[in-house]
């Protein structure tokens, strides 16, 4: 080979080495930036990871400080938490779901005094044990047996009552127990030893308060009973002889003993009252009544003070309202005495109106009673006072009235026992108002369609001086269809009279021309055939008074709406030729001739009651034959003054009359006397009334007859309860001293029997069927 071809060779090997290097020394480059690259990933990666590490490293540490100091809280909370535990005075315990003890507080150890077994890890049950076997625990009334098993019970019992333990020194613990998480139970031990001390002094108190309460209750009644029994003597007494021939300066003084007497017993009462509703002991005692009787029984009541002081009382009771309703008629008419009592009392002239509205669902009726006068006022800063205990209205005006101030107290606790709402609304001066609401049940009784009048009857002429009694009937008349024509004086009457008027009704004392002066000069114009009604609040205005043959029917003021009705409603079938001078023939016969006395009372000889058939009525009773005997009464009253009273109001009687001093002999004498009807006293030496009560019912059980003497409580005992007491014995009645003339009388005839001549000629003697209705 030559020179230049082996250096052509070399010369193309070393180009081909160089290009060899070359691509060695490119690929040597891009291994060094891939390895570049990567490195530097992985130092950046190595960065991070370090990065992490150091906040894992931190976030590490701060876990372990924050659970430090965690630990550290939870420590300082149990602390303070045991802390507290160990210084309060109820005890603490917690027990596993093994029931054994975990923890005690120092109040829990402490009632085991020092035993040394009582720690954590001793067993539920043998606590248990130890408190019976030490005598810790005073198990009475259970035996130690008994309660330990009790105790044994109650720790397998999810939710165990709370356990009252007595320890040995009379100590008290209310133990409760809780079940915890995961059958754990902590138990509970509070000290209730000042708490059980104090109920016992309550009991204690309470003990001697009732005791006491018994011992004013019981000297009320017997105080109530001293008093009413001599005043039984002075209130009748007088009564007897305000009926004799007297003076006019003795009949004064009566009447002042009487007034004085009666208003003692509205004290004496109204002290009764108040000390049950103090205790608590009023109640009621709802049974049907006639609500307008009522409400016209009280103004009856009320009439001799209002004639006194010449003023009106009148009733103004709504035609469409029922009068049968469910109450308390005593204490109703306690009320309505209490509210118009009062109006009369500062009523020195113009009028005292009881009005009566409402609303009826034939169920119930919601009665508004208003009492409204023209006295002197109440001011308005003592109107809200006006129904406290003992507040009484202090004025110039009224300090010349006398009273307890207890009587609108007593009103209105009655008045808020019946569910009902008292108001009141007055005008210094000028007068008040004083009313309630109360909702009552209608009595299921069918009252008489009050709307029933005769045809003929269209137009009625009225004639009062007081405007306020003519706008009464006046809608009473309107609400009926009758047409009314309203005079304020008798010349206003005389002139506006006319032919269509088919009856007067006329006020007895008007001014100018009163009531029978104007029915006697009517009658001499020739008006003989318009009746003529007198409303009078004169009791005795008869058949004697001067033209009182010119006037056909005499109602009583304030007139009730069922006088009125029953007197406008009267019509007869046939003419009555030749009454009688005391028959109660009706008043509007057509054609007829009217009877010249209609009065609240029967014929006397031969007559039936007011506003019955003329005296040829075929349904009046056949008299009684002349030979029959006496009524029998047995009084059993060991007070002297009280027998001579007995005796003296029933003098005009046409009985036999016997006194036994005692229940004995009372017994003995309605064995050998027979007696009709007994007035039995019911505090009596020895044997007292209710016992003596018990024996005669005896008696007549024995002897197979069936019959029933009517018995009649007459007393002094007018405490809640003596009424249910003295009735539960077997009387019939139950009557209050001190006693009325009119309720002895009303009790002896009611109770006449078949056999026996009427005691009183107004009264027809009582069938057997019906005395044994009694």
């Amino acid at each position: 080979m030559t020179l230049a071809d082996k250096l052509a060779e070399e010369r193309r090997a070393r180009l081909a080495a160089e290009r060899l290097l070359e691509l060695k020394q490119t690929e040597l480059r891009a291994a060094n930036e891939k390895l570049s690259k990567h490195a530097l990933n992985l130092s950046r990666r190595i960065d991070e990871t370090r990065a992490e590490v150091a906040h894992v490293r931190d976030e590490n540490l701060k876990f372990r400080t924050d659970l430090d100091v965690a630990n550290e809280k939870v420590e300082l909370a149990e602390r303070r938490l045991w802390h507290s535990i160990q210084t309060i005075r109820d005890g603490f315990a917690f027990f596993n779901s093994d029931g054994l003890l975990i923890g005690a507080n120092a109040a829990y150890l402490a009632a085991f005094e020092g035993i040394e077994e009582v720690k954590p890890g001793i067993s539920y049950g043998r606590i248990a044990e130890i408190l019976i076997d030490e005598g810790i625990v005073n198990p009475d009334p259970m035996t130690a047996v008994e309660w330990l098993g009790m105790m044994l019970a109650r720790r397998h019992d999810p939710k165990p009552p709370p356990l009252v333990l007595r320890l040995w020194d009379d100590t008290y613990f209310r133990v409760l127990e809780q079940p915890g998480y995961d059958g754990d139970r902590v138990v509970t031990s509070l000290n209730i030893t000042d708490t059980v001390r104090y109920e016992e002094e309550l009991k204690a108190a309470r003990y001697r308060a009732e005791a006491a309460n018994r011992a004013k209750s019981a000297f009320l009644a017997n105080m109530s009973h001293e008093i009413r029994t001599p005043m039984n003597g002075v209130v009748g007494m007088a009564e007897l002889l305000a009926e004799t021939t007297l003076t006019e300066d003795q009949r004064l003084y009566a009447e002042t003993i009487r007034n004085s007497g009666e208003a003692l017993l509205v004290i004496i009462n109204d002290v009764l009252d108040y000390s049950k509703i103090e205790a608590d002991k009023l109640q009621l005692h709802p049974e049907p009544f006639d609500l307008e009787r009522s409400i016209h029984d009280v103004a009856m009541l009320l009439q001799p003070s209002v004639r006194d002081k010449d003023i009106r009382l009148l009733v103004d009771y709504d035609i469409f309202l029922p009068t049968r309703l469910v109450g308390d008629p005593g204490r109703i008419r306690q009320i309505l005495t209490n509210l118009a009592g009062n109006a009369v009392k500062f009523t020195e002239k113009g009028h005292v109106v009881i009005r009566v509205t409402g609303r009826n669902d034939n169920r119930t009726c919601t009665i508004h009673i208003a009492v409204e006068d023209t006295g002197i006022g109440i001011p308005a800063d003592q109107i809200e006072h006006i129904f406290g205990e003992f507040n009484q209205v202090e004025s110039e005006m009224n300090r010349q009235f006398e009273g307890t101030g207890l009587g609108l107290a007593i009103t209105h606790r009655l008045i808020d026992m019946m569910g009902g709402t008292p108001w009141v609304e007055s005008t210094e001066g000028q007068g008040s108002c004083f009313g309630f609401h109360v909702t009552l049940p209608v009595a299921s009784a069918v009252e008489a369609d009050p709307a029933s009048l005769p045809q003929r009857l269209k137009h009625a002429m009225i004639v009062d001086d007081m405007p306020v009694n003519r706008q009464i009937l006046e809608r009473r008349l309107a609400q009926l269809g009758v047409r009314v024509t309203s005079c304020a004086s008798g010349h206003e009457a005389l002139a506006q009279m006319d032919e269509s008027v088919d009856i007067v009704l006329s006020d007895h004392h008007m001014p100018g021309m009163d009531g029978v002066v104007l029915a006697e000069t009517m009658r001499a114009e020739g008006w003989d055939n318009t009746p003529f009604v007198m409303m009078s609040s004169n009791p005795h205005f008869d058949k004697d008074q001067p033209g009182r043959n010119c006037v056909q029917a005499v109602l009583q003021k304030p007139v009730s709406r069922r006088d009125l009705l029953q007197v406008l409603s009267i019509e007869a079938a046939q003419e009555v030729n030749a009454p009688c001078a005391d028959c109660p023939a009706a008043l509007l016969r057509p054609g007829g001739t009217p009877c010249i006395q209609m009065r609240r009372q029967a014929c006397a000889t031969n007559g039936p009651p007011i506003f019955g058939d003329g005296c040829d009525s075929p349904s009046r009773p056949a008299p009684v034959p002349p030979l029959a005997r006496r009524m029998r009464v047995l009084a059993a009253e060991d007070n002297r003054t009280n027998q001579l009273l007995f005796e003296k109001m029933v003098k005009d009687l046409d009985i036999e009359l016997t006194f036994a001093g005692n229940g004995a002999e009372a017994v003995e004498k309605f064995a050998s006397f027979a007696p009709d009807i007994v007035f039995m006293d019911i505090s009596m030496p020895g044997m007292d009334g209710k016992e003596a009560t018990c024996r005669i019912r005896a008696l007549e059980a024995q002897a197979g007859t069936g019959a029933h003497v009517p018995i009649v409580a007459v007393t002094a005992h007018a405490m809640e309860g003596d009424a249910r007491s003295i009735l539960d014995a077997g009387l019939d009645e139950y009557l209050t001293k001190p006693l009325r003339k009119a309720q002895i009388l009303d009790r002896i005839a009611g109770s006449c029997p078949a056999d026996a001549r009427a005691p009183i000629a107004a009264f027809e003697p009582r069938t057997p069927k019906a005395r044994a209705a009694l």
